[in-house]
């Protein structure tokens, strides 16, 4: 199957006039994504690669019959807000709010129209997710042709807090002849929608994902929340996990908004000693985790 995105999904794209959208729209249709519609306000009846263009969400639900799964956003930061609760208002429900620097009170007030209708979002700040040979949503894998190369389908998912990674992490486990179900990059900020164990119960369910890899990082308490699923058994798939920062002391911004010690809290020893508690494989550098997943993947009989 895998989670998220594959080829039955119906994606809108917000924003897809503008120079990020367009390039990105091209890119998502050359990966094989399903998008069935863009808007962009006072811009409707104009097409991008194919793709129709309406002024509103609500035109592009009523010109859709009401079929949109998806909506990635690429606005400006300050238009993030009013662009998903528009989508969301509209019965879409699931966004993945792509750009950076969002304000926290922005991802917020999101995150409350999203519990009040039912809805869910990825981000923002997420480079995207991709599930090799189904689908692809934001920036991540680059060009089509290259990401087709690297990631082939396969029985590991792949959840990161950070972009760049996340491409790594598939790229150096697929160079090991390791096929992906689907690859999440949940956002560096502080206020996200999905976070690592969202993820993992959805890895969780699906049949194609049989291990789990997770790039975590310090800050936060993603990897901790995790670590509890595992103990309480909602989370029971092997999970292989790197987690970055070890030299941070408090105070410390690893790479994002989210990834910060204060207090003495989402250390990384901390993190590793839950996961470790919790029956996770964690390894002490990032260029162990491919042929731990390997391991994994013998141990438990099934095919890469």
């Amino acid at each position: 199957m895998a989670i998220i995105i594959d080829e039955t999904k119906r994606v809108l794209v917000q924003g897809i006039t503008g120079r990020e959208g367009q390039a990105r729209t091209r890119l998502m249709k050359e990966f094989g994504t399903n998008l069935i519609a863009g808007c962009t306000p006072k811009k409707g009846g104009q097409e991008v690669h194919g793709v129709p263009v309406f002024n509103t969400v609500k035109e592009a639900m009523e010109a859709t019959g009401g079929k949109l799964d998806i909506s990635t956003v690429f606005v400006p930061a300050r238009l993030v807000k009013y662009a998903a609760i528009e989508a969301i208002e509209a019965g879409v429900k699931l966004l993945v709010l792509v750009p950076d620097r969002v304000p926290v009170w922005d991802a917020m007030e999101i995150a409350a129209a999203a519990k009040a209708n039912d809805a869910s979002f990825v981000g923002p700040n997420t480079l995207g997710i991709l599930s090799p040979g189904k689908g692809v949503l934001g920036m991540i894998g680059g060009r089509a042709a290259s990401a087709q190369q690297w990631f082939k389908q396969g029985s590991v998912g792949i959840v990161s807090r950070s972009g760049g990674m996340t491409s790594s992490c598939g790229y150096y486990i697929g160079q090991q002849g390791i096929g992906l179900s689907t690859l999440v990059h949940v956002g560096g900020d502080t206020v996200l929608g999905m976070r690592i164990p969202d993820v993992a119960l959805l890895f969780e369910q699906d049949p194609q994902t049989k291990v789990i890899v997770v790039f975590g990082e310090i800050g936060g308490s993603q990897e901790e929340q995790l670590a509890e699923l595992m103990q309480q058994g909602k989370v029971t798939k092997p999970i292989v996990a790197y987690i970055g920062g070890a030299a941070a002391k408090e105070g410390t911004r690893f790479s994002h908004a989210g990834a910060i010690i204060e207090g003495g809290r989402g250390t990384h020893a901390g993190k590793v000693e839950a996961l470790t508690k919790a029956g996770a494989t964690v390894v002490k550098g990032f260029g162990e985790l491919p042929e731990a997943t390997r391991k994994i993947l013998d141990k438990i009989g099934v095919a890469a």
